[in-house]
């Protein structure tokens, strides 16, 4: 996983604040100053020292936004579980959009740092894939839509909305598919303008849709569809119809009415889990693997007291996974 969101949510659930200082301490000069002043009179060395210990995602996007030479080597990734792995996000991620929304009009003339700019994302998410022998990797965004999610969004290979079940995620779904009609129309004019070498370093094609999520709403048992009360069913009624409004049908096209209509996974992770996320924060864990942990007293009564619920929250993420992952084979 790469924490490309500059509010670092997923590197904040998954480790905690002793790590993360241990990660971005070391990183504070070369992030505030800038490589060459940063490394100004020390040896080669101490770079390699630095790319020896994990680094997060903006200290790898460095060498591209100053416009250096790309590093040698990557950095180990923060190992989390088996066979699971994440760069971690960083505070001053902002600078690199900047560089982004920037160098944006010098791709349209084939500039090569521009372009490496708009595609550095994901060769880095390619060069770990490769490294260590991933089969996927998940970029977390923000939920903005500015230039460093038009980048990311625009050459990933696919996306998924997450919404609530009320007014603000219809018409988020409607801006973010107002903004993608947008990003494509650019990109297709960048790669009418520049070269087919050039036009290599993007993907074959533009990003697809997977679906859409329906989270954190109250679970009722009144026999209304989804088991949600009449006024959150209202709204998740509206989000496959606002989808096919606004998400450019192109977009969609592999994706078949069912899966539109439905949420990805089903119900398995629609309902409200309460308290289970902030307690999965505070221990750093999966909200499975909780009522496994040495608890502090005062959480004691309450995870033990709900400890089936929490451990069945696993087949749920697995049944959600499951869903996403036969859509994206689709792509």
């Amino acid at each position: 996983m790469i924490d490309a969101d500059p509010q670092c949510n997923l590197t904040i659930y998954a480790a905690d604040a002793e790590t993360i200082a241990e990660i971005w301490a070391p990183e504070d000069l070369i992030i505030d100053e800038g490589i060459e002043i940063a490394l100004q009179g020390k040896n080669k060395n101490s770079l390699k020292k630095l790319l020896g210990e994990i680094r997060s995602v903006h200290f790898l996007l460095k060498p591209t936004e100053e416009g250096t030479g790309e590093f040698d080597t990557i950095s180990p990734p923060l190992n989390l579980g088996k066979n699971l792995d994440l760069i971690p996000g960083r505070l001053s991620l902002h600078a690199y959009e900047e560089k982004i929304a920037s160098r944006w009009a010098d791709a349209y003339r084939g500039d090569p740092l521009a372009i490496r700019t708009l595609t550095r994302m994901r060769t880095l998410a390619e060069e770990y894939a490769d490294a260590y022998g991933y089969e996927y990797v998940i970029v977390d965004t923000s939920p903005s839509l500015g230039a460093l999610n038009k980048v990311i969004i625009s050459t990933v290979d696919g996306f998924f909305v997450p919404a609530s079940p009320d007014l603000f995620s219809l018409y988020g779904i409607r801006n973010i598919g107002k903004s993608l009609t947008k990003w494509k129309a650019d990109f297709d004019t960048l790669y009418k303008l520049i070269s087919s070498d050039k036009r290599k370093q993007f993907p074959p094609r533009f990003v697809t849709f997977l679906g859409y999520t329906i989270y954190n709403a109250k679970k009722y048992t009144t026999g209304y569809k989804w088991n949600l009360a009449q006024a959150h069913l209202s709204f998740a009624e509206k989000i496959p119809a606002a989808i096919t409004k606004y998400i450019p049908a192109e977009l969609r096209s592999h994706i078949t009415e069912s899966e539109l209509q439905d949420p990805i996974g089903g119900t398995s992770v629609m309902h409200t889990h309460n308290t289970f996320p902030a307690l999965a924060q505070h221990y750093h864990a999966p909200m499975w693997m909780v009522p496994r942990l040495a608890l502090d007293p005062e959480h004691q009564n309450t995870v033990l007291g709900a400890s089936q619920r929490f451990k069945d929250t696993k087949g749920a993420y697995k049944s959600f996974a499951t869903d996403l992952l036969k859509r994206l084979k689709k792509v």
